[in-house]
């Protein structure tokens, strides 16, 4: 008789999480099956609930990063340097899978998050594919799923980074930070706060937020920002004025929108000095559309604003390796969190969507 893996499921748009039990799948060659320590519930998860994403396959076990130990291997499953993983072995994965490294956009363009074959973990997968989501008590990990180890690396320390780690980091790639830049971050949640502490190690002078509640404001402060404002109890032009106020009248060297509100990105673009960069990294969902004057808002301010589109698994590699060094990992370990049941999984997923939590954990074991 096979073993029976408890999971929590959206069943489909706007439903409520439920449980349910589903046998423990034969594994495949060079396969692994993970059981499940820490998955994370983030923005994204919000949208999957409110049904917000195209193409996903409800029903859905969400949880695209998780932390575990590898309770059983089939065949071999090695890492990047070629040494192979063993059972008992603590990790994580990368939650993008067969990214194919054969088509024009994976070869040519060298933009391999928009390859088309590839399918992500917890978004792209859905139940019929089998236990491929971190809110459950195992996964299954596919032939060809990239896992790296943390053994140097506290559990809870690399979940809170979580997915916003290689997101942020990515954005903060493609902003090219300068030594001494002032940077403004418009969004507090944890994609904004990673970007903050990014900033700063990247060589920012100064980092600024904005965004809400309160007690997120308190997070970036924590990470490092050096001023925050509230856009719920500030007007347009009251956060014009401050953000004008904490750059020398000129506006922000580099922007980075991570609110998901089309009206930032506009917001964005004005908050930046003339020849400044602005990066977007904050619409991975579909929440309409916004105007702006092409002349005054962008060609005649001769801005940079440039697209950034998850992460690939050097973005995952090295965030992970900042996570190892105490120094650099610090500012995430003062981040709360908050862990749930997966019979709560549901009341996570409120809490993120409110803004009541800064980072919000599913553990299985609870």
């Amino acid at each position: 008789m096979k073993n029976k893996v408890t999971v929590a499921v959206i069943p489909e748009p706007r439903a409520a999480v439920e449980l349910r039990e589903v046998e423990e799948p034969e594994l495949e060659r060079d396969s692994a099956l993970l059981s499940v320590e820490l998955s994370e519930v983030c923005g994204t998860d919000v949208h999957l609930q409110q049904g917000r994403l195209a193409g996903v396959p409800y029903p859905l076990v969400p949880g695209h990063v998780s932390v575990g130990r590898l309770e059983k291997v089939r065949g071999r499953v090695l890492d990047v340097e070629g040494r192979a993983f063993r059972e008992g072995d603590r990790v994580t994965f990368l939650d993008v899978h067969r990214t194919c490294n054969a088509c024009w956009q994976c070869l040519v363009a060298k933009s391999t998050t928009r390859c088309p074959a590839r399918k992500v973990y917890g978004i792209t997968y859905g139940l019929r594919d089998g236990l491929a989501g971190g809110w459950a008590e195992k996964i299954y990990l596919k032939p060809a799923t990239r896992l790296l180890r943390l053994d140097d690396v506290d559990t809870e320390l690399f979940m809170a980074g979580g997915c916003a780690l290689p997101t942020a980091l990515h954005a903060v790639e493609r902003a090219g930070v300068s030594l001494g830049a002032t940077v403004l971050v418009l969004g507090s949640g944890p994609v904004g706060l990673s970007a903050i502490a990014f900033a700063l190690m990247s060589g920012a002078l100064k980092v600024i937020c904005t965004g809400a509640p309160d007690s997120r404001l308190e997070a970036a402060r924590a990470v490092g920002a050096a001023a925050t404002l509230n856009v719920e109890t500030h007007s347009t032009e009251a956060r014009a004025a401050w953000v004008s106020g904490n750059t020398a009248g000129r506006g922000a060297d580099v922007v980075i929108e991570a609110t998901g509100s089309p009206a930032a990105v506009v917001e964005a673009m004005r908050y930046a000095r003339d020849a400044g960069v602005v990066v977007v990294v904050g619409q991975y969902t579909d929440h309409g559309e916004v105007a702006f004057n092409p002349h005054l808002d962008l060609n005649q301010k001769h801005l940079d604003v440039r697209g950034c589109w998850g992460s690939d698994f050097s973005h995952f590699y090295r965030g992970a390796a900042l996570m190892s060094d105490p120094a650099r990992s610090a500012p995430w370990s003062r981040l709360r969190l908050e862990r749930y049941s997966l019979a709560r999984a549901g009341d996570a997923l409120a809490a993120v969507a409110s803004g009541e939590v800064v980072k919000a954990l599913i553990d299985p074991r609870m």
